[in-house]
């Protein structure tokens, strides 16, 4: 942690809610160009989002969220993420996304089988948004007695 600077301000808002606002020790998402990470008194920059896993960690605890495209300002104390969607681990319904990927997965084999007229890159965002989503939701915090 950078001397000094305590905790990260953090906050993730959907155009629905306020997904996150808490204090933070450390920031890993999805940029549109890779993983990025930020500790307290991170340099400021702006980016944009892609589709991913983000993660954040309150004290030695990992949390974990499902997004989806948007815009992330960091400044060395407050990281704002403005997001397309955004849900928990524990938010995700995992049958809902288990249907969503064999739709995604049935469009993307027509397509490559018949040439049908199926939209490409809408399945495969679609498909990469549910294996995100999945993924996400295998790391549900399971709570302690």
């Amino acid at each position: 942690m950078a001397e000094g600077w305590g905790r990260i301000q953090f906050e993730v808002v959907t155009p629905e809610r306020l997904v996150i606002s808490e204090e933070v020790d450390e920031i890993s998402a999805p940029g549109a160009l890779g993983y990025f990470g930020v500790l307290p008194g991170h340099t400021p920059f702006l980016t944009t989002l892609g589709v991913g896993e983000l993660g954040y960690r309150v004290g030695s605890q990992w949390r974990y969220l499902a997004i989806t495209w948007g815009y992330a300002e960091v400044l060395p104390n407050k990281v704002t993420m403005l997001a397309q969607t955004a849900e928990m681990a524990e938010e995700i319904d995992i049958e809902r996304v288990e249907r969503a990927k064999r739709r995604a997965e049935e469009r993307l084999h027509e397509w490559s089988t018949r040439g049908a007229d199926i939209d490409f890159e809408r399945a495969s965002a679609a498909l990469q948004r549910a294996l995100i989503r999945l993924q996400v939701a295998s790391k549900r915090r399971v709570p302690t007695a």
